[in-house]
């Protein structure tokens, strides 16, 4: 048998992080079992159903690198599949038509509801004998009357339901549309899927979709019912919480590797191990380790694993990813070091990849202005010799690597008999307009020459306009 799972979103709105979730496990699974894995748009809900949905669907499941082997497959394109199956389960007596008005079942479920019963359909036209008629009509599922549905879950372990406490469903609206329950069997039956994992939110749906497969004579996949994902605060996970969809995780500056690892331990283990390659991943995945109890989204962990991939992937690869935040910020990168390089050097020093491409610019643009506290702490007149000296000596200087920098910077420290600071911290504002930077050697590599020595006359004139005005 070859394994077969699905991701089958609903194109109503982008791709959230509990879809993500689903995805992402589903496509773990497959990996792991050497199957394969479809990619499904249920979009009967046309009202609804958006192109720009769907783009985002695609674009977040690429971003993520959960590519598809087959599909994407769209519900909208199979009415006529759907359709004809319906008409077998009619010509079989498994299916009838009921003319029902809306106004009868709204009625019929307030009354059930007043009297504290679950409102369901009490099968008034379930024996009816078919009739030439213009009148408006569903198509309902006839639901077993007796016995139960059983499944071995794979969280959950063993569910049941009695046929009692399930009605006779909708499978095609009064306009002939085919509805979710019944288009979803058909296309599990037909793409030959061998396992749904999916969220706990489906349980109910389970039982009817299986009654509806064993009336068609389709085999029953098995099912792995996920818990839903919760905020900090024990809430249901929303919009107030931060972000929701996966693009906006990218926007936010967060590495694809970083999500999918935090993902992947939202509600699954292995020991105590936290940070997982996409190969371990796939070796250790299996779903009876899913945990039952919902997760927690926490955005403190998130960021400790995105630093950690930035420093750890390679640098060609997070340039990669960044470049579009450099885009985003309008920095333009045509002059100055290779992105990569500055993935390198500064790392270490930033959470996310908003954070990186913002403390980057001054490598590739002259900043504005001076930070003010930096620069009334360390362009000071008493800097002045400092600036001189290292300026001198950079401007001899003709092999321009970290060696030679960092002694060149020594060298003036130890001229004038002063500690590296001294001399440090003065250059690190001048030639950056800020406190903070990597490595001056590194930090003095990446700009170049010809920057710093402009940047350094830039920092003495602002110290010659400061010693005037004492």
């Amino acid at each position: 048998m070859t394994v077969k799972t699905r991701f089958a979103p609903s194109p109503t709105g982008f791709l959230h992080v509990g879809g993500a979730r689903t995805a992402l496990f589903s496509w773990l699974y497959t990996k792991s079992k050497g199957g394969k894995f479809v990619l499904r748009i249920e979009d009967t809900d046309v009202e609804r159903s958006t192109q720009e949905a769907v783009d985002a669907i695609l674009e977040g499941m690429t971003w993520m690198g959960l590519t598809w082997d087959e599909g994407p497959f769209y519900q909208t394109k199979r009415f006529d599949r759907y359709k004809e199956l319906i008409l077998k389960l009619l010509d079989e007596k498994k299916a009838y038509k009921c003319y029902c008005s809306k106004e009868r079942v709204n009625q019929l479920r307030n009354l059930q509801e007043s009297a504290g019963e679950a409102p369901r359909y009490d099968g008034k036209c379930r024996d009816l004998i078919d009739q030439e008629s213009n009148a408006p009509f569903v198509v309902r599922f006839k639901n077993p009357k007796l016995g139960s549905v059983s499944f071995d879950d794979h969280v959950r372990n063993n569910i049941e339901f009695s046929n009692t406490e399930l009605d006779d469903l909708i499978i095609q609206r009064t306009d002939g549309t085919p509805t979710y329950n019944f288009c979803v069997v058909v296309d599990d039956w037909d793409m030959q899927i061998t396992h749904v994992i999916r969220g706990e939110d489906h349980i109910n749906n389970t039982p009817r979709q299986i009654n509806i497969l064993h009336a068609l004579g389709a085999p029953i996949p098995e099912y792995a019912h996920v818990a839903m994902i919760l905020g900090d605060d024990g809430a249901k996970l929303s919009k107030r919480h931060g972000a929701v969809s996966v693009m906006q995780f990218r926007n936010d500056g967060y590495l694809p590797e970083a999500l999918k690892n935090y993902l992947v331990r939202l509600g699954w283990s292995h020991g105590d191990q936290e940070i997982f390659s996409e190969a371990e991943m796939i070796e250790l995945f299996s779903l009876d380790k899913i945990n039952k109890a919902p997760s927690a989204f926490n955005n403190e962990k998130l960021i400790w694993l995105n630093q950690h991939y930035m420093k750890t992937l390679d640098p060609d690869y997070v340039a990669d990813h960044l470049k579009w935040h450099m885009q985003t910020q309008n920095i333009d990168t045509t002059n100055g070091p290779q992105l990569s390089a500055v993935v390198s050097a500064l790392a270490e020093r930033a959470k996310t990849l908003v954070d990186l491409a913002s403390s980057s610019r001054y490598f590739f643009e002259e900043y504005k202005e001076f930070d003010a506290k930096a620069a009334k702490k360390h362009l000071r007149p008493v800097a002045k010799a400092a600036l001189e000296l290292v300026q001198q000596k950079l401007q001899a200087c003709t092999t321009w690597t970290d060696e030679i920098l960092q002694a060149l910077i020594q060298e003036c420290a130890d001229e004038l008999e002063v500690n590296m600071g001294k001399v440090g911290m003065p250059l690190r504002v001048a030639i950056t307009g800020a406190g903070q930077s990597p490595s001056l050697d590194v930090t003095l590599r990446l700009i170049g020459k010809e920057r710093c020595l402009t940047r350094i006359s830039r920092a003495l004139a602002f110290i010659a306009t400061r010693e005037a005005a004492q």
